[in-house]
């Protein structure tokens, strides 16, 4: 039996790599309305983040023909973009509903206030910013998180309140968390705690689980809601290509690559970041994880 491993604190997550139908409508959406820049291009895959420069937020793969995943799939749920601030967020928020964006809902989580959409190719988003971590409750040993009414009025007064022109997103805006669907969550917990070194922050949503490193409230969410037993789905669909998960320094990666190895893992080449070495893994359900180092 392989010995507890913990991801350290400083571990976050970095971009998220989505396969899209079309690139143009996909670009109409994350940089006219979101307003994030293109930032590299290789082997037809966009790099886009909010400064035009790495660190990279999201990636692009254009499939021209893919078809919206198939119900009842594992795979991306949705990809949630974290805002540094509460005016941040709301100036984002303000633009879509200009553009009259749909929304599919929105909540306060106690932890953070969220947006909920779908990009074009209907890859599920959150937008969302955190509350102060000093305002997380926590109740036996889990982070409190609760899904309760937005005060959207109040968010859109936040906008309404800043004079100064918009110039796009805050360049400290980033992936805060991933959710994904998966067939099993014994074989997810196997997998993202037992084998990856993430910490369950959250048990209390039926069919759901939520973990982190460092004590956050959630960097990957994995649920069974509409997916329980269901297979992957077909690589010419839309969706989830990998997410990558960032660890501080060489010693967690080589642990990590070790334990992979050892688990019978299959690793394969990551994409190659401008410095940094990075290892592609499938989770039980074959979504793609990327472990990337940077020195």
């Amino acid at each position: 039996r392989q010995q507890e491993f913990r991801l350290p604190p400083e571990t976050k997550l970095g971009h998220v790599h989505l396969r899209i139908k079309d690139l143009q409508s996909a670009l109409g959406f994350y940089e006219d309305l979101l307003g994030f820049r293109q930032a590299a291009t290789r082997d037809g895959t966009l790099a886009l983040s909010p400064t035009g420069q790495w660190p990279y937020l999201v990636l692009l793969t254009e499939l021209p023909g893919a078809q919206p995943q198939p119900p009842g799939t594992t795979g991306l749920y949705h990809v949630a973009i974290r805002y540094p601030t509460r005016k941040t967020l709301a100036r984002s928020f303000q633009r879509l509903v200009a553009a009259k964006w749909p929304f599919q809902g929105f909540a306060d989580h106690l932890v953070s206030e969220a947006l909920y959409l779908a990009d074009p190719d209907g890859n599920g988003l959150e937008l969302y910013v955190d509350r102060p971590r000093a305002l997380w409750e926590r109740r036996g040993g889990q982070i409190k998180m609760g899904t309760e009414p937005l005060d959207v009025e109040d968010l859109l007064q936040e906008a309404a309140q800043d004079p100064e022109p918009w110039t796009g997103p805050d360049p400290e805006t980033e992936v805060g968390h991933v959710h994904l669907k998966v067939s099993n969550l014994d074989r997810a917990e196997a997998f993202y705690h037992g084998l990856l070194g993430l910490d369950v922050t959250q048990r209390g949503y039926p069919g759901a689980l939520f973990l982190s490193a460092g004590g956050y409230h959630h960097h990957i969410a994995v649920n069974v809601w509409s997916s329980r037993n269901g297979p992957a789905p077909p690589p010419d669909s839309v969706g989830l290509v990998c997410l990558a998960l960032i660890l501080p320094g060489e010693d967690v990666w080589h642990a990590l690559h070790t334990r992979l190895a050892e688990a019978d893992i299959r690793l394969a080449p990551g994409l190659e970041y401008p410095s940094g070495n990075s290892v592609l893994v499938q989770d039980p359900d074959g979504n793609g994880i990327e472990l990337v180092v940077i020195p």
